[in-house]
């Protein structure tokens, strides 16, 4: 068994809060200074599941995601795809429909039906009255586009994270031991 190394490509709208979901998962901090990413950033961890080292390469992108393509170069070789939106913002939800053809058309994976993708609904520690998009409503979403598992996250409170994170990494390994 050489070693794996996991690409996880992570797409949402600008300010849902991607790059902290990222730096919460591989250092453990929530960072609020918001650097826009140009171009694209990637951080590694290495995760174990189940008795094996995997290396994760999370990429996150600059959030002008929609103004220029970013590449066949940036999606290619993806094991797994994270769909994140705040659930304080119907409009980041409701974007998620094209994040996920975008990644469908530039991918292109050779099973797209199965291909693994992971949606996170983050910034639950939000205050109350503020939520705009229901846990209901987004699982309905996920359900109707082949049971996506779904997360609701807080990167500030560290919610979630590294259980949406872990099964990402499930999600991944998956993929890449049935394209061997």
């Amino acid at each position: 068994m050489g070693r794996v190394l996991l690409k996880v490509i992570i797409l949402g709208d600008s300010g849902v809060g991607k790059t902290s979901l990222m730096n919460q998962y591989v250092n453990k901090r929530f960072s609020n200074q918001y650097k826009a990413t140009i171009g694209a950033d990637f951080l590694t961890k290495e995760v174990a599941i189940d008795e094996r080292v995997v290396t994760m390469q999370l990429w996150d992108t600059a959030g002008q995601e929609r103004f220029q393509s970013l590449g066949v170069a940036f999606y290619r070789g993806a094991d797994c795809c994270v769909l994140v939106y705040d659930v304080n913002s119907s409009k980041s939800f409701e974007a998620l429909d094209s994040w996920r053809d975008e990644f469908l058309i530039q991918a292109s994976p050779h099973d797209p039906e199965n291909f693994p993708f992971v949606v996170l609904g983050n910034k639950i520690d939000v205050e109350e009255g503020k939520r705009q998009v229901t846990q209901k409503r987004a699982m309905a979403w996920c359900q109707s586009k082949g049971n996506i598992p779904y997360f609701e996250t807080s990167a500030r409170e560290a919610i979630n994270v590294e259980q949406a994170f872990q099964t990402v990494a499930k999600s991944a390994l998956m993929q890449e031991d049935g394209d061997l």
